[in-house]
């Protein structure tokens, strides 16, 4: 069973920089894909923010390419999420997830679609403030 733990997080002011980590542990056979996600402006709603492949490709929102970087580290298990030049609408709670690759092939390959993961993190809090 795949289990994620994430860190980091925080508050910051308006500009600064924060990095997200995810820890993953329990994966099987196969390659994964991972993202991460925030609170949409619906409850219950969840909006990719950045994803990464097996094969590293990576694709990001537009409200975050250029300030945002996904990266990971497959000696460790542990995705990261580095977060520069925050504006106050980043403010939101933030998870990462895992999804096995093939079946998010399978479901269209859409890795910013949250309804394609079925693994997830336990939430961490991004504040900024001006």
């Amino acid at each position: 069973q795949v289990h994620l733990v994430q860190s980091g997080g925080g508050s910051v002011q308006s500009g600064g920089s924060l990095r997200l980590s995810c820890a993953a542990s329990g994966f099987s056979d196969g390659q994964y894909t991972m993202g991460w996600f925030r609170q949409g402006v619906k409850a219950r709603e969840r909006v990719g923010v950045a994803a990464v492949k097996d094969d590293g490709t990576i694709e990001y929102d537009e409200s975050v390419q250029g300030r945002f970087t996904i990266s990971k580290d497959d000696a460790k298990n542990t995705l990261y999420l580095m977060m520069n030049s925050l504006r106050i609408n980043d403010t939101s709670m933030y998870w990462c997830a895992a999804e096995r690759s093939e079946l998010i092939a399978y479901y269209g390959g859409h890795t910013l679609n949250p309804n394609n993961y079925n693994n997830w993190g336990q939430g961490t809090q991004v504040t900024v403030s001006s």
